[in-house]
């Protein structure tokens, strides 16, 4: 049995974060990876999706074999890198090999025991496959084998209009697939601003990328997706299926009970400390369902690394950026005026556009708006929200500004660099 002081169940971006952070803070570290280093957001998510989209912006999609080799060669370099850095002292790497519990504190992963006093569960999630007839199609794919493609679909219809269906449809209309998006809510990317997803459709949809929302899919067969829009039957043409309807936590073959862990199809249920039931048991990233995204799970990594030193950290998890990687961007970081209104906020949107930028003219990217919403008690920034060229960077400026708790009046009068698109948000706060 081999004994060290952290055992950390998955090697995705929360996980490997955590063990370069314990070791650095004098942890010794066994990590156990059951297929590829990197996790889902590497070898199968993020990276490669992002691959993706900057051959797709830039327009270099004629030889989709060359833009197929650069993904692989980018995640396997990424991936290489990784491995490197599970091989420094106090780690100890054990890949290709599934862990699950046998106690409280011990890991088996195949006859091989490690024990540890703390424990970190972070095995991710896969996609999840909504019960409809045809499911099992042949034409029916994941993200995961989509990527896997060597060849583009013809004719691509993907289930699902929230983060992933809308990066995959972005990127391969402009690799020449004929792209419809079936979505069951009123808009696309539900969890954003109404009025910016509204408005990305729109730009989405003059590149002849097809949308029907309101829509239930009834059936899947080998060449069509059948659904339902207001008591409508249609059917449409469809080689390829993408379903894109959400993710659940990878939890069902940690053998948890052993552990005593409490957990349902949601995921892991976990304190402000990233603890489970289980105080020396932590679960962090998508496994715990609370924020579905990469750095998210990198810091909740370091949440739980913290409490296990007894460290105190000023980590702000109500300030969580997130970003759409279609063309345009799209991005957010807090609360929208229509959540604000739930929560009884009273707060002020205000507006600016790219149009009346000199870089986005210049740079012909003029296509875009952002909206900056305050307390209006305080005038504090609780909320940014963007579509247009660059606005991951954007709203990074803002989440860090929300982080320091500053104020509307107080932003404008930061000095930005001329000409930059990062001018539109400080217009905004000095034509308040």
């Amino acid at each position: 049995m081999t004994k060290t002081d952290l055992i950390i169940i998955g090697c995705g971006p929360g996980g490997y974060r955590a063990a370069e952070y314990a070791v650095k803070h004098g942890l010794t570290v066994t990590i156990i990876e059951n297929k590829h280093a990197g996790g889902t957001c590497l070898n199968f998510g993020c990276i490669p999706t992002k691959c993706y989209a900057h051959d797709a912006e830039i327009g270099d999609c004629s030889d989709f074999r060359r833009v197929f080799a650069r993904k692989k060669h980018v995640v396997e370099q990424l991936r290489n890198g990784i491995e490197t850095l599970m091989m420094q002292p106090g780690i100890t790497f054990v890949q290709q090999g599934k862990g699950f519990f046998k106690d409280a504190k011990t890991i088996k992963v195949g006859e091989d025991e490690f024990t540890a006093d703390n424990i970190i569960i972070a095995t991710g999630a896969h996609a999840k496959l909504p019960p409809i007839d045809g499911i099992s199609s042949k034409c029916v794919v994941t993200s995961t084998e989509l990527l896997d493609f060597e060849h583009i679909p013809e004719n691509l219809c993907i289930i699902g209009a929230g983060v992933i269906g809308m990066e995959f449809a972005s990127a391969f209309q402009r690799f020449g697939s004929n792209v419809t998006l079936v979505e069951f809510m009123n808009e696309c990317l539900p969890t954003m601003d109404s009025d910016i997803a509204k408005r990305l459709r729109k730009c989405l949809e003059k590149r002849n990328i097809k949308f029907y929302l309101q829509s239930s899919v009834k059936a899947i067969t080998d060449d069509s997706v059948i659904f339902e829009r207001k008591g409508k039957e249609t059917t449409i043409i469809a080689n390829t299926v993408l379903v894109a309807t959400g993710r659940v936590p990878n939890v069902k073959e940690l053998n948890l009970k052993n552990a005593g862990v409490e957990y349902s199809g949601k995921g892991i249920p976990v304190n402000e400390n990233m603890q489970t039931n289980i105080p020396h048991i932590y679960a962090i990233g998508d496994v715990n369902g609370r924020q579905m995204l990469a750095h998210a799970a990198i810091f909740q990594g370091f949440r739980a690394v913290n409490h296990i030193l007894g460290k105190s950290d000023s980590i702000r998890f109500d300030i969580m950026p997130a970003a759409v990687f279609t063309v345009p961007e799209a991005a957010c970081v807090g609360l929208t005026a229509e959540q604000c209104a739930v929560q009884g906020i009273d707060c002020k949107e205000y507006k600016g556009y790219y149009r009346t930028n000199g870089k986005a003219l210049a740079s012909e990217v003029s296509e875009g708006m952002v909206k900056i919403i305050t307390d209006n008690r305080n005038d504090k920034i609780i909320g940014c929200h963007i579509y247009g060229a660059h606005a991951a960077d954007m709203v990074q400026e803002i989440a860090a500004l929300m982080n320091c708790e500053i104020t509307l009046p107080h932003f404008a009068d930061i000095i930005h660099t001329h000409p930059t698109l990062g001018e539109i948000l400080q217009d905004i706060a000095i034509n308040r």
